[in-house]
């Protein structure tokens, strides 16, 4: 075998995840051993990956390295805080699972044991011979390799690792496999260790397919973006020599920069940034100099966040009323890292561990976690078509023919609408140079915006500039308490899914919303007398057979009849219909006076968003329970 042939290829190993598994529900984290150093069977023979600390390239791992479903990167659950080495040749990492309900899915899975399997992507970059290669039974070891991420999966190959398996290696072997890649000096005992290790087959077809289809991905994204700018040769060029995607959107933002004169036309507040130039880009830089107009450090600092800035201004063809944050950077998935010291020092010079912007706010809306469909960097006022009614249907005599009918359709329409939130920041604070601080302010200012999209998208009232929400949308179904409300029983919730159910609209992303006053009285209400079987069980997961999403936001403060001011609402339905868009990049301003006499610095974050239900047949609701 030619051992170069390898270079760069991609590979996966898997292993078992206990149930015993260290888990921490404060930080929703899980302690697991990725890999170690037992042979796997590949076409070319054993593969043995060595775990000397100059062999492994964990830089992609520590720089939040995605914690996938099968291998799928369309399907995040998590991130991978930290990888080490420990003494026993096997490399550990610490996996966090996000919140939304995907991530809260599987993390409950892995919890209860029934996600039991994990596995690593990887690419080699050196092969050698190992001492315990035969003829007959061919080894080699990877001296230089790159994991690249961690999955579940169903099934296993590498049993030896997994969460709190360190146990599992026997002294024995660790001796062994440590004689074997340091002393070098026993390949007959290293021979007889290798063989009998697991040494499961790989599905090398498999293993060719997913690279076929990173190529293929890779094309795909590059020819995209060359179209969309008119930069066709320039993609083909860099689709030929094997260029990546990031380095591909740096060339093509370099090209439209010279092009335009440094101008781009309206549009999207995207302005096609690299993951390079992403990375450098601060929050807490731009804050802190818009709070300091007079400071010339400050603003020095600062003067990347403000080009770029000035750029996504141009793009999306509006002036703001501070500085506008590009696209790129609110939806960024990839790990924030802030660039190198500028003059006065004042800079983050450590790498930034913080989730999107835009996945920040979405995970914080209840709505969104149920599944409303979001619609980010919109242009214009945006129409959705929809179908009102269907073509009709005929009995017709023979040589008779049916009478002519069409199917009816309208728009449902999306105007921006700005929304604005803010946050108190001490000054103190936004000259601290941790990249705690940098998360906290991008998620506080994503927590408060989300808070008021989310009440938005359940009752806004539709006026005074506001968006219309689920509850003053005309034609949803409506279930009714009482003349005065009535508390809930086992009656109203199925009559409030009936009403869905009834409109053909039983599809999509299911579930309720309800605010904790109505969970707390569900799981008191029997749905029959004397049977002990409770409305909403002990755990308030799954009402009707579909999820429950609690939330305050939902309203406990409603009027019917006499009783004012104390019914609540409850809300099932196909959440996929509600509809939330949002416009070019977040408008960011500073107000240094209002705070002045305590030092603080109020930052201000607006958005344009609209919403609308696609179809008000896909909701129902109860507008006058009794909860309290």
């Amino acid at each position: 075998m030619n051992p170069d042939k390898i270079k760069g290829a991609q590979f996966r190993r898997q292993a078992v995840i206990e149930k015993t598994d260290p888990v921490d529900d404060e930080t929703r984290s899980v302690n697991v051993a990725i890999s170690s150093e037992a042979p796997v069977m590949r076409e070319f023979g054993l593969e043995i990956l060595d775990h000397d600390a100059r062999s492994i390239d964990l830089g992609r791992l520590n720089d939040r390295a995605p914690l996938l479903i099968g291998h799928n990167h369309e399907d995040q659950v998590g991130v991978v805080e930290k990888v080490d080495i420990g003494a026993d040749r096997v490399a550990r990492a610490v996996v966090r699972f996000g919140r939304s309900a995907r991530a809260e899915e599987i993390y409950q899975d892995v919890k209860d044991g029934i996600r039991s399997k994990i596995s690593i992507g990887y690419v080699i970059n050196q092969l050698v011979e190992d001492d315990s290669s035969t003829s007959q039974n061919p080894a080699w070891r990877a001296t230089s390799w790159c994991p690249y991420e961690v999955s579940l999966v169903s099934i296993p190959a590498d049993n030896s690792v997994g969460v709190g398996r360190s146990g599992l290696i026997e002294n024995s072997q660790k001796s062994e496999k440590t004689a074997m890649s340091q002393d070098k000096q026993q390949p007959a005992d290293a021979e007889k260790s290798v063989r009998e290790q697991p040494a499961p087959m790989v599905d090398v077809k498999a293993e060719i397919e997913n690279v076929r289809k990173a190529e293929l991905a890779r094309i795909d994204a590059i020819e995209k973006m060359a179209r969309e700018f008119g930069m066709d040769d320039l993609g083909r060029r860099y689709i030929n020599d094997g260029k990546t995607v990031d380095q591909f959107n740096s060339a093509l933002l370099a090209e439209v920069r010279k092009n335009s004169g440094g101008k781009f036309t309206p549009g999207d507040a995207d302005i096609g940034m690299s993951d390079h130039e992403i990375r450098q880009y601060s929050f807490i830089r731009l804050i802190n100099a818009l709070a300091n107009p007079t400071s010339r450090s400050a603003q020095q600092a600062a003067a990347y966040e403000f080009e770029v800035s000035g750029a996504a201004a141009e793009r999306a063809g509006k002036e703001p009323e501070g500085v506008m944050i590009p696209s790129d950077v609110l939806r960024a998935k990839r790990d924030m890292t802030v660039g190198t010291a500028t003059a006065g020092g004042h800079t983050v010079a450590t790498e930034l561990l913080a989730d999107s912007f835009i996945d920040s706010l979405e995970n914080a809306m209840k709505v969104r976690q149920a599944g409303a469909t979001m619609l980010t960097g919109l242009v214009g006022n945006v129409a959705i078509p929809r179908q009102t009614s269907g073509a009709t249907a005929y009995w017709v005599a023979e040589s008779g023919s049916p009478t002519e009918s069409q199917a009816a359709f309208d728009q449902v329409t999306l105007s921006p609408k700005t929304v604005g939130a803010f946050s108190d920041i001490s000054r103190k604070l936004l000259l601290q140079s941790s990249i705690d601080i940098e998360a906290f302010v991008r998620n506080e200012l994503a927590l408060r915006l989300a808070l008021a999209i989310d009440l938005a998208a359940i009752n806004g009232s539709g006026a005074s500039n506001q968006p219309t929400g689920i509850l003053n949308t005309s034609g949803i179904g409506d279930v009714a308490g009482g003349t005065n409300g009535l508390a809930p029983t086992w009656s109203h919730i199925v009559n409030i899914k009936k009403e869905v159910a009834k409109d053909n609209a039983m599809m999509g992303s299911l579930g309720w919303l309800l605010n904790s006053d109505t969970v707390g009285k569900l799981q008191t209400v029997e749905k029959a007398s004397s049977t002990a079987q409770f409305i909403l069980g002990e755990e308030a997961a799954r009402l009707a057979g579909f999820p429950v999403y609690e939330t305050n936001q939902v309203p406990n403060n409603l009027d019917k009849g006499t009783s004012t001011g104390v019914c609540s609402a409850l809300i099932f339905g196909n959440w996929a219909d509600l509809i939330i868009g949002m416009w070019g990049g977040l408008d960011i301003n500073v107000d240094t006076s209002t705070g002045s006499t305590s030092g603080t610095v109020r930052v201000v974050a607006l958005q344009d968003v609209d919403i609308a239900v696609r179809h008000a047949q896909s909701f129902s609701a109860m507008l006058d329970a009794l909860t309290a």
